[in-house]
C-alpha cells in the first residue's frame, strides 16, 4: 500500500480504515461504478488525483466525518472537526460561543 503523498489522501485514508471499509466498498456506497471503485479510491488516497469537492463530500458523508476534516491545515483542527462534527446543533453553538464573539454563536 502506497503512502498518500496529499493531505486529503491521508485523512481519506485514515477515515476509511476506521469505518472498516476497503476502498471498493467506500467507491460503491458514494456511487461509483464497481469496476472503478477500487481504483478510484487508491489514487484519491495516494494523491495521484483529487476529488473535486462534490466527491469529497460524498465520501465525507459514506464515512460519517465533516467534508472539512479532509481539509484542515493540521492535525489538532482535524481532530476538533471531528470531535464537534458528531456534536448536536446545542452542543455546537456552546463551543462555538467558547471559542468566539458570542454574537457569531446566534
Amino acid at each position: 500500500m502506497k503512502k498518500p503523498k496529499t493531505l486529503f489522501g491521508k485523512r481519506l485514508r485514515e477515515a476509511r480504515l476506521s469505518t472498516e471499509l476497503s476502498q471498493k466498498g467506500l467507491g460503491i456506497k458514494i456511487g461509483l461504478d464497481a469496476s472503478v471503485a477500487s481504483a478510484r479510491l487508491n489514487q484519491y488516497e495516494v494523491g495521484t488525483h483529487t476529488p473535486n469537492f462534490e466527491i469529497a463530500q460524498k465520501l465525507a458523508k459514506a464515512l460519517k466525518v465533516a467534508t472539512a476534516y479532509f481539509y484542515a491545515e493540521d492535525e489538532v483542527m482535524a481532530q476538533i472537526i471531528l470531535g464537534v462534527g458528531g456534536m448536536s446543533l446545542k452542543d455546537k453553538r456552546r463551543v462555538l460561543s467558547y471559542v468566539s464573539d458570542d454574537k457569531i454563536a446566534r
